[in-house]
């Protein structure tokens, strides 16, 4: 299925009054992984910035010991100090990465702003080396813009 396919099931997930937040979050990682075939591992995490962590919110994908991860380290602690996208076309090729699985070739991090506030992201895995585009991009800064809604 098509970005522009998946965008308006994008806003119906994050409009559908009956879910809470969480499931809401859960369904979109689901709708991402079932539909486009690179999305190995989507989920959420979300910063509390007092303590400078990022927490594992809902996800999709292979269990993960990644619950809990300090601001710089690995590419989602990177996003949440740097505020901007990360591509990783190659996970073997970047030194400050947090394997997850042996599985994971390439990852996207692109942060979830609320009012200006970077509060967490969304984080996806790939098993294929280099598959993520600026389309995929695009489409997740979309992503990440209905869920600002949801706070």
């Amino acid at each position: 299925m098509t970005f522009e396919a998946l965008q308006p099931k994008i806003v119906e997930i994050t409009s559908d009054s009956s879910l809470t937040r969480d499931e809401k979050l859960l369904n979109i990682c689901q709708l991402l992984q079932d539909n486009i075939s690179y999305y190995n591992w989507v989920g959420f995490y979300f910063a509390n910035h007092e303590t400078k962590t990022l927490h594992l919110g809902p996800y999709v994908g292979a269990e993960t010991d990644h619950t809990v991860i300090p601001f710089g380290k690995g590419i989602c602690g990177q996003v949440a100090e740097s505020n901007a996208n990360f591509v990783v076309p190659d996970v073997k090729a970047q030194d400050n990465y947090i394997a997850c699985s042996l599985t994971v070739k390439s990852e996207i991090v692109v942060p979830l702003f609320v009012n200006g506030v970077n509060i967490g992201q969304i984080d996806i895995d790939s098993h294929v080396l280099d598959p993520f585009t600026e389309a995929d991009e695009r489409f997740l800064e979309f992503v990440n813009e209905q869920v600002a809604k949801l706070f």
